[in-house]
């Protein structure tokens, strides 16, 4: 085991992607395509004539309303508003009960086509969908992902661009933009100043929709090289990197490398269609550091939300060719799957009052005073991805007495379930115990709380349950 570089992180948080990468493959903390694919073991696959076809918005419809009817106990399709022309901004919602959030129950997005021109993400969502739907039951590995995570799949967020691309365009042909001629990976708020942008319908129902549901990870697909971008995407004071760095970097080499070529070092491409920037040598990069953006869609994802995205360079042709697909999708699949179940490598579970029992909502969670704080959701349930090491984490609210605990998170136990109880201010029955006596000693992971306390949330949780 590599030893501690920092108080807090096995992996520097700060340092370079190289040293990052490294850590991960020498503690095997990463897997490629073919371990992956016997992790996830036999499964039912779709056929390449199913693949091998192109959707449009009618033809995605009916698609989409289709699962939603063959699978109504495991999917409901939404519409999160409309597009320029009216199109609708459809989400399939896959997970066991999935029309409601369930407290304790992380999560998770997939955006596709934010640019109309670029294709293969919208049909590989597609088929992720159904992939699913079909091996529930019957591959214990996809149960357990879709059993214990809500994931939403939206595979066109630009659905007007879509209309107007063509297939075959390799780089710089028409649609990728929304019907106003908005390239709506530079329509959100920016963090740098500058002048203010006129948010366009899909990129304001995208912004409503991210802060309505607690998202915990996600991934947005786009096309024309084969790598993985992770924040920022634009630099301040001459720094790019967020306080998270080590989760991004390993959140993208973790896709790149399950992918089967994206990890290899050498030419992403043949040719970058006669833009400004050469494509980095290898299969992931901060996106400031590769060519400036402002205004893009996983900064935003990140400041405000706080849902950690990245963006995913899926194939080197933007509209490619039907026939292509099939290979594009045995490429992608099992990166698909995996990037899916980095949602569980969280220290997460619930944060409650002490008087009633009751979760806690937008109570803060910080760790070692770097990264994103987080907020708890309307349950009191929390989730925060973390990398391997020993971290201080505190619990805190406004009308509260903070907390803080010791977390410490294994190479080979990822996931640390931590229920807190925050006394209130205004709790006068018991004396508040001194910040040093409620730095309690962790809850074992492998342990179920048996406070008392505890049980009032599965009573919650029965309550949401009766709704379905």
């Amino acid at each position: 085991m590599i030893q501690l570089i920092f108080s807090d992180t096995i992996i520097p948080f700060n340092s370079d992607e190289n040293e990052i990468i490294t850590f991960l493959e020498t503690e095997h903390i990463v897997e490629g395509y073919e371990e992956i694919s016997n992790d996830i073991g036999s499964m039912k696959d779709l056929t390449e004539e199913e693949i091998a076809k192109h959707h449009n918005y009618a033809n995605m419809t009916a698609y989409l309303k289709k699962l939603a009817e063959e699978f109504p106990e495991l999917c409901t399709l939404n519409s999160i508003g409309k597009s320029v022309e009216g199109r609708e901004l459809w989400v399939l919602v896959i997970s066991k009960n999935p029309k409601h959030h369930i407290p304790g129950k992380p999560e998770f997005k997939y955006v596709a086509n934010m640019h109309g021109n670029e294709v293969f993400g919208r049909e590989a969502l597609l088929r992720l969908a159904k992939l699913l739907l079909i091996n529930y039951g019957s591959n214990e590995y996809l149960t357990r992902l879709v059993d214990t995570t809500r994931i939403h799949i939206m595979p066109s967020m630009n659905p007007d661009g879509y209309e107007r691309a063509r297939e075959g365009d390799q780089m710089v042909g028409p649609g990728r933009d929304n019907a106003n001629g908005i390239d709506l990976n530079r329509n959100f708020p920016k963090r740098k100043i500058g002048a203010p942008v006129q948010v366009q319908p899909e990129t304001l129902r995208i912004m409503e929709w991210s802060k309505s549901v607690p998202f915990v990870l996600s991934a947005n697909l786009h096309g024309g090289t084969n790598i993985v971008n992770y924040p920022f995407d634009d630099f301040q004071h001459g720094r790019s990197r967020t306080g998270d760095h080590d989760i991004f970097v390993t959140l993208a080499y973790s896709y790149a490398r399950a992918h089967s070529n994206m990890y290899k070092r050498g030419m992403r491409c043949a040719g970058n269609g006669g833009e400004d920037f050469s494509d980095p040598p290898k299969g992931i990069t901060n996106g400031a550091e590769w060519y400036e953006v402002s205004g893009g869609m996983q900064d935003w994802m990140y400041l405000v939300p706080g849902c950690f995205e990245i963006t995913i360079e899926t194939n080197c042709a933007k509209f490619p060719w039907a026939k292509e697909l099939p290979q594009f999708w045995n490429d992608h699949k099992f990166a698909l799957i995996r990037y899916m179940d980095l949602i569980h490598h969280t220290i997460h579970g619930f944060i409650l009052d002490e008087q009633t029992g009751k979760g806690i909502a937008n109570a803060t969670i910080s760790v070692n005073s770097r990264g994103k704080i987080l907020k708890s959701y309307e349950y009191g349930d929390y989730w925060r991805l973390i990398t391997p090491g020993t971290y201080e984490v505190t619990f805190d609210h406004l009308h509260y007495y903070p907390v803080t605990k010791t977390v410490t998170i294994t190479t080979d136990s990822p996931s640390f379930f931590l229920n807190v109880t925050l006394t209130p201010h205004s709790y006068q029955t018991h004396s508040h115990q001194s910040t040093t006596d409620s730095i309690a000693s962790p809850i074992n992971n492998s342990q179920p709380n048996s406070n008392p306390i505890f049980v009032s949330i599965f009573a919650l949780i029965s309550l949401v349950l009766l709704k379905f």
